[in-house]
């Protein structure tokens, strides 16, 4: 696998929202769901508000590969499980990033989000 590009990292870790699709085993992608995404170091997050209950992440955990897009650009990924001895500086991004949307960012750095807490991998 390798790493991000750095003008492409930048861009989607400062995009309001991205869309996430995940593959299907018939090679065709999921319906783009709308997530937030968040820079720790040279790596990117994202985490279902609803925990395990998300639709997308269902689908996530089922391949580990899909899509990312935001306004200009999409991306192949594999979604890879975060190591969870980034979950408090996980948790700091989003509130750093969002802090102004208090329900969603509750629901995004509760136990049951990040214990689901995905990293973004290019391939």
């Amino acid at each position: 696998m390798v790493g991000w590009n750095p003008t492409e990292l930048e861009r989607l870790a400062n995009a309001p929202e991205i869309e996430v699709s995940s593959l299907r085993e018939d090679g065709a992608l999921t319906k783009p769901a709308a997530i937030w995404t968040v820079r720790v170091g040279d790596e990117l997050y994202v985490r279902s508000a609803r925990g395990e209950a998300g639709g997308w992440i269902k689908a996530a955990e089922q391949r580990h590969e899909g899509r990312i897009e935001d306004d200009s650009n999409g991306v192949d990924v594999v979604f890879d499980d975060a190591p969870h001895h980034l979950d408090a500086e996980i948790d700091a991004a989003f509130r750093a990033k969002y802090g102004t949307l208090s329900g969603p960012l509750d629901s995004i750095t509760a136990d049951a989000a990040g214990a689901n807490t995905i990293r973004l991998v290019p391939r």
